[in-house]
């Protein structure tokens, strides 16, 4: 019986679907929002949420476990510099899923997947640029 099994297959080998995941974090970081399918995002999302927990205790046995968990130095680096401290007094929920429809071939739903610093910082920075300018007489 599958009681408490909550993890998907995808119709993958073992190896397969870790290495999908850790492709997905790994580019999740670096780009700080992909586009992915939404049952990957989903699968996804918990991976990413527990690094940054991870991250976010900052000390050398932290960096060395993201590092095993991560594909790519750089985003190791950008985890510990730029995100982690970004999210230091959240206390959960970093990514966000935005769903954007089925995709054309093959109907599958498609999300964008992001954390939700990176959008916070774009946020202000379009409430700016809305607002119209002063006219001086």
């Amino acid at each position: 019986m599958r009681h408490q099994r909550v993890m998907k297959k995808f119709g993958r080998s073992t190896e397969h679907r870790q290495m999908l995941m850790k492709s997905l974090v790994t580019n999740l970081i670096l780009a700080e929002s992909i586009k992915t399918t939404l049952p990957k995002a989903k699968e996804a999302r918990k991976d990413a949420d527990k690094i940054v927990t991870i991250a976010k205790k900052g000390d050398l046995a932290a960096r060395r476990l993201a590092a095993s968990r991560l594909l790519d130095p750089k985003a190791v680096q950008k985890l510990f510099d730029k995100i982690a401290p970004a999210m230091k007094d959240r206390k959960g929920g970093y990514t966000r899923i935005i769903k954007l429809g089925t995709r054309k071939g093959d109907a599958a739903e498609m999300c964008i997947l992001q954390y939700v610093c990176a959008a916070e910082a774009v946020a202000p920075a379009e409430e700016k640029k809305e607002e119209p300018a002063k006219e001086v007489k």
